[in-house]
């Protein structure tokens, strides 16, 4: 089979595409035809390294992916037989775990079966960013009373965010760094739509909603902390780019990274299944690569040049 494999840690450019023996499911197991696999900022950082002390390094070489669709092709000693030609979406787990592959292996206990009218795409976003967009909701606690600033609000988790703020039925802000991504948030909800890469956009922010109660951050850096010494008193934020220094500002900080979602993981994946699959929480997909061009899609992933949810297809 067709795997992308690392051998050293590095830029985009230590993603190769390689011709590599066929896996074969173990007991337990089961053997996925992929269809689609996700990808993640932290599949940028296990690439270089630049990992937190918690999070050890990988064993190299490797094949990065944590997140599939497919159709399982292959079943191990004494998983169900029902699962044979099913189709799927699995999330494989933490660190390298062999997704960017034409075949993937997954434990029988990670698969979910693939909702009707959920392509795989779609499905793996909602097994991995939709999980933890479904944690974040969660955590906010979003009343209609609320008014909500999102960062990269046309990324995978902000569109997902944005729809549940809507069906919260509070008020959304959606902040994006172009006015082509400030139009998909927009679409997926977004009353007020700024381009925070602006000299002003501060300003345009305090002008437009002098009131704001919650703030839904994956992005970290100077706009959330600026952002975040706006917030009611009373407000909160809910954190999940793993920044966590420069915050000043007196509202409750809330980070679901870690320990808070950890035990709940297959509660967060189902609910966002669930949410997918009857349209009040659509993924969106707005970036995909071919498996070959991995190292273009994390180039492209870094540079902020990818919109919604990134993925190879095969």
């Amino acid at each position: 089979m067709r795997a992308i494999r690392q051998h050293e840690f590095g830029g985009p450019e230590v993603l190769r595409v390689e011709k590599v023996p066929d896996p074969t499911p173990g007991p337990g197991q089961v053997r996925i035809r992929v269809e689609a696999a996700g990808v993640h900022r932290l599949d940028t950082s296990i690439r270089a390294a630049a990992l937190p002390p918690t999070m050890p390094r990988p064993d190299l070489p490797m094949t990065p992916g944590r997140e599939v669709a497919g159709i399982v092709d292959q079943i191990g000693e004494g998983v169900d037989e029902a699962w044979q030609g099913a189709k799927v979406v699995a999330h494989l787990g933490p660190g390298s775990s062999g997704g960017y592959a034409e075949l993937a292996v997954a434990d029988e206990q990670q698969l979910y079966r693939r909702p009707d009218g959920l392509d795989s795409a779609a499905a793996v976003a909602a097994i991995g960013t939709g999980r933890t967009s479904a944690a974040v909701l969660e955590a906010a606690e979003i009343t209609p009373d609320d008014v909500v600033v999102v960062t990269s609000a046309a990324g995978g988790m902000g569109a997902i965010l944005l729809q549940g703020i809507r069906n919260a039925g509070a008020r959304a802000i959606g902040l994006a760094g172009s006015e082509a991504k400030l139009e998909i948030a927009r679409g997926f909800g977004a009353q007020t739509a700024i381009d925070y890469r602006t000299d002003d956009w501060l300003r345009v922010l305090r002008e437009e909603e002098p009131r704001i109660t919650v703030l839904l951050d994956g992005l970290g850096g100077d706009v959330p902390r600026q952002v975040y010494a706006q917030l009611e008193p009373e407000g909160r934020m809910v954190r999940f780019s793993g920044d966590q220094d420069g915050y000043q500002g007196g509202a409750k900080i809330i980070d679901i990274l870690g320990p808070w979602v950890q035990g709940r993981i297959k509660e967060f994946e189902q609910a966002s299944l669930e949410a997918a699959a009857d349209g009040s929480r659509t993924p969106y997909v707005g970036s995909s690569f071919p498996l070959a061009e991995a190292a273009e899609a994390h180039r492209a992933l870094e540079a902020r040049e990818t919109t919604g949810k990134v993925v190879l297809l095969t």
